[in-house]
């Protein structure tokens, strides 16, 4: 652990010098595409080719990033790298950056979901401008941190590293349909042994008063919400593969609307539910592992009985202006 720390010491030159390149224009920028790397948006996206693009793609956007979640919140509470901030009091952090920055330091979870989710996006169906999208936007997420001040690149380079060894470890399992559900069994067993693992660690550790009490309350938040959200696969995957059997064709407007839709559901569900559940349970975390139990439920198993309906649906005004963009296209090719 003290290894790692001064790792992480040696790393702080680099950070004072993006400290002294910092200015506002900068500082928006790098606020604003830092977000990317937040859980939410890790949901999103998964939801967005789960539902409308591949679902054998969604499950290996979602696996790749839970997998890579767990590993990354029990290196957090097993090396217990303090923030750059706090390493070295002179340095200063920028302050929009700071309320997001939870838990220890060590290695990156902002970098970890981007990696992890727009790289399995890359190495699914590898080709240029997809590549050339999801590097630009994972070099720019891993850059955020280390400008904002809030990692280290010690935080951000391991954090890479191990998005890149789980896509490689995982890619080969969702080569094909074949592939997928002969694995899925074992993948969904293992992410719910290992995050239940991770829960037990978390629990049994509870108790060093070596722990800072922010830091440790960050990994319990996570590790329910991961071992609510790796639960949820078990129904998903079992009433998938037996009774709903979903497609993700549909019309583009079809898919829209039922993408709207959806996400408006998911948020209802993580939104609204949490008050009602900490009440009902008494306990905010045990709510919390439920509610992302219920969000995963939902998004895999009680929306997709609508696919079908989505993927009939014709609305004439649409049907029209489909039609004209089509022609025009056709004319501009036929230009060219």
């Amino acid at each position: 652990m003290a290894f790692m720390e001064n790792l992480a010491v040696a790393c702080m030159p680099f950070l004072h010098f993006l400290e002294s390149i910092r200015n506002p224009v900068f500082d928006w920028f790098f606020s604003t595409i830092t977000h990317l790397g937040e859980e939410t948006y890790f949901l999103v996206v998964a939801i967005v080719v789960f539902w409308c693009i591949n679902k054998r793609e969604g499950y290996f956007v979602l696996i790749t990033g839970l997998a890579g979640t767990v590993v990354n919140q029990i290196a957090k509470l097993f090396f217990r790298v303090p923030r750059p901030w706090i390493i070295d009091p002179e340095f200063d952090v920028v302050d929009s950056a700071v309320e997001e920055a939870t838990g220890y330091s060590f290695p990156s979870g902002h970098t970890q979901n981007i990696a992890g989710t727009f790289g399995s996006i890359c190495a699914f169906e590898p080709k240029k401008w997809k590549t050339a999208i999801c590097v630009t936007v994972i070099a720019l997420v891993a850059f955020s941190r280390m400008y904002l001040g809030v990692h280290t690149p010690l935080d951000v380079v391991v954090s890479l590293l191990v998005a890149l060894a789980l896509i490689l470890l995982v890619r080969p399992m969702f080569k094909t349909d074949e592939r997928m559900n002969r694995f899925m069994p074992w993948i969904v067993g293992v992410s719910v042994l290992l995050s239940l693992g991770f829960l037990g660690y978390v629990l049994a550790i509870s108790a060093d008063t070596t722990l800072d009490p922010h830091n440790y309350n960050s990994g319990l938040k996570n590790v329910c919400t991961l071992f609510g959200c790796t639960l949820g696969l078990i129904p998903v995957y079992i009433l998938d593969r037996t009774v709903i059997k979903f497609e993700t064709k549909g019309r583009w407007y079809a898919q829209i609307i039922k993408l709207v839709l959806g996400l408006l559901g998911v948020l209802a569900i993580k939104a609204g539910l949490s008050s009602p559940l900490t009440a009902l349970f008494g306990n905010e975390m045990v709510a919390r592992a439920v509610r992302y139990f219920l969000i995963v439920l939902f998004a895999g198993s009680v929306w997709p009985l609508t696919f079908k309906w989505f993927a009939k649906l014709r609305i004439g005004f649409m049907e029209k202006f489909s039609a004209w963009v089509a022609g025009k296209l056709a004319s501009l090719k036929k230009a060219k």
